[in-house]
């Protein structure tokens, strides 16, 4: 079960930050990791991020995009900065258990980015 929050409308240029809380503690995790989907596209990876800290990222959000987890938090963000229309898109949380076949999905939340 994970828990999705920060998605919104904001103007080009501008800036969100997603939240990702899951009910069992990140460590539990080989990483954590942000995707979406755009109407009519399918769901695609935005950033990653591994329980050793290394993130990986889409190349159409690196420089723009930041993923990190707080463990005594126990919260994963996805700061996203410079926003681009073509950021719109329902964003959904990712864990991939350590200990499990499958992965867990947040419900998405939903960012429009206008121009």
């Amino acid at each position: 079960h994970l828990v999705e929050s920060g998605g919104g409308m904001v103007q080009a240029g501008g800036s969100l930050r997603l939240s990702c809380t899951p009910s069992e503690v990140i460590s539990k995790t080989n990483s954590m990791g942000w995707y979406r989907q755009a109407p009519g596209k399918q769901r695609e990876l935005v950033a990653v991020i591994t329980r050793g800290g290394v993130s990986n990222y889409a190349d159409s959000v690196k420089g723009r995009f930041t993923i990190s987890a707080d463990n005594a938090k126990n919260t994963v963000y996805l700061q996203m900065n410079n926003l681009k229309p073509e950021d719109t898109a329902v964003y959904y949380c990712n864990a991939d258990w350590i200990d499990r076949i499958f992965s867990s999905w947040g419900q998405g939340t939903r960012v429009i980015v206008s121009s």
